[in-house]
């Protein structure tokens, strides 16, 4: 037999056992069929809940990102304005003192009496502090308290004959504040050794 003729058999016995299969897998095949379309659709569907789903987290993302900038924004905006105008409150409460202390100079070159012109400093001083305290600052004690080096900063190491008097603040020679439990301005002292 010739190569042609056998190849020509052999092609069609293939074609023969193919279509036998197909007839016998046929009736298969529509059910198959018929499923494979049921979850084909089924599938389509998930990806279309899919995609809005994503759609919609996408767009809760946008509207978060744009939210936090501006909030960002707005509180730097903010945040500038304290830093700008932030010590208006305290001016503004200290400008009576300033008015005070202008009243009090024009009576001092008009009058000739000490103890009047005393009198009047020490009420402008006791006014001035006490808004400054109601601003939070508070004078840091010294007189009588052991040396402290987070209030106090040493000056001077004064020899003291009393064993007591060792390590505590004998002289205050400039105050120091505290303004809202932080420490703005060591006292300066000198302690005993």
């Amino acid at each position: 037999m010739s190569k042609d003729k056998q190849y020509k058999e052999e092609n069609e016995e293939i074609i023969e056992n193919g279509a036998i299969n197909d007839e016998a897998t046929a009736g298969d095949e529509k059910v198959v069929g018929e499923e494979s379309i049921d979850e084909k659709s089924e599938l389509e569907n998930k990806l279309v809940e899919a995609a809005e789903k994503i759609a919609v987290l996408e767009d809760k993302y946008l509207r978060q990102v744009a939210e936090f900038d501006n909030y960002r924004k707005r509180t730097m905006k903010e945040k500038a304005e304290l830093i700008k105008n932030g010590g208006e409150r305290t001016i503004e409460s200290i400008l009576p003192v300033l008015d005070d202390f202008e009243r009090a100079i024009s009576t001092m070159q008009k009058s000739d009496n000490a103890s009047d012109i005393l009198t009047g400093v020490e009420l402008i001083y006791n006014k001035f502090v006490k808004i400054l305290e109601q601003n939070g600052l508070q004078k840091i004690e010294t007189e009588g308290k052991d040396f402290d080096t987070d209030f106090h900063e040493a000056i001077a190491m004064v020899p003291t004959p009393d064993q007591s008097l060792r390590g505590k603040v004998l002289d205050c020679i400039q105050t120091g504040y505290i303004l809202n439990d932080k420490v703005i301005r060591h006292a300066k002292v000198a302690v005993g050794e």
